[in-house]
């Protein structure tokens, strides 16, 4: 039986998630209908415009991301102290951006306070206001729903556009996170879609590529703030320019007319953690197909797991090969 999404998410352990959501009998809703010649691939801008919408209002920030024919992957970063810094009037106005809210919470805003019989009332509103805006659950389903609404209509139906709830995986540590990030951004270099990662459509690193041009960062997307040093910014920790050189790397590796020609052992991301270059192309490359709820090292995974109330540890053996 599948475990409760929230029984999944443990921040003690780790802020970073990888979701995953894939259409109904995985068509290619989102892609080029190959009997009738139809195209949808505007379907995958709505769904790249709609979840960088959603972390300007989220504490949730969008580390990486690929839009694909018939599913998404998305790296996630929850912001807790982020949500629990914001006043009253912060979180209704995030709030009141995707929904109309109460009458209780109209009242607040329109006037600055309520009458004092509706004070607790209020208080209890917007604290689960607050929980709903660092949820990862509420932002996928912010998401989802309104990408489905938006298809259905455009093909005049109803029912499922989604399989179901999205899938979610735990990146307990620096390498599980960075591996994950990778194998995101060269999905589309994987399945043959694109040649190369900045010619990769709806992804996060054509954006961030786009934006290095411009000598800047995307806003809409969780920054990298360089390696783990003191008083560091939040942010990814990891050098911006080390992590390109690492995908474009890896991405010309997946290639067939290039398979070898490139050492990744130069690679200064692997140097630093320790990763060796054989592990890598796995973990970049196959990511899903070796990993399950959580990915880390063995002691990082068992911590999880008790944590999570999870009776057995699966697939440890395996991740712990790779990222020993």
């Amino acid at each position: 039986m599948p475990k409760a999404r929230s029984q999944q998410i443990s921040l003690s352990d780790t802020p970073y998630y990888h979701c995953v959501s894939r259409c109904v009998r995985r068509a290619f809703l989102c892609g080029k209908n190959l009997l009738s010649g139809q195209s949808y691939e505007h379907r995958r801008g709505w769904v790249e415009m709609r979840l960088l919408y959603l972390s300007k209002f989220f504490a949730v920030n969008v580390c990486a991301y690929s839009v694909m024919s018939n599913h998404t992957h998305i790296v996630l970063h929850i912001d807790a102290d982020k949500a629990n810094s914001w006043s009253t009037e912060e979180v209704l106005m995030r709030w009141h951006q995707l929904h109309k809210g109460t009458m209780v919470t109209q009242q607040y805003m329109l006037n600055g306070f309520v009458p004092e019989y509706l004070q607790p009332l209020l208080e209890a509103t917007v604290e689960t206001y607050r929980q709903r805006l660092m949820d990862i659950s509420w932002y996928m389903r912010e998401l989802n729903e309104n990408i489905a609404r938006q298809a259905n209509y455009e093909d005049n139906c109803t029912g499922r556009f989604w399989e179901g709830r999205f899938k979610s995986q735990a990146l307990l540590d620096e390498a599980a996170l960075i591996a994950c990030m990778a194998y995101v951004d060269l999905n589309p270099v994987r399945a043959k879609i694109d040649k190369t990662p900045e010619s990769s459509s709806h992804t996060s690193i054509k954006k961030r590529i786009k934006a290095v041009k411009q000598n800047r960062q995307p806003k809409t997307l969780y920054p990298f703030v360089g390696n783990p040093r003191e008083k560091q910014p939040n942010g990814l920790p990891f050098r911006l320019e080390d992590y390109l050189e690492l995908v474009d790397l890896t991405g010309r590796i997946v290639r067939e007319d290039k398979r070898g020609s490139i050492d990744l052992s130069f690679a200064p991301i692997l140097q630093r953690l320790n990763i060796p270059s054989e592990n890598w192309l796995t973990l970049a490359i196959e990511f899903e197909q070796h990993t399950h709820a959580a990915v880390g090292t063995e002691v990082i995974l068992s911590n999880y797991y008790q944590n999570t109330g999870y009776k057995r540890r699966p697939k440890i053996t395996l991740t712990k090969q790779l990222l020993a």
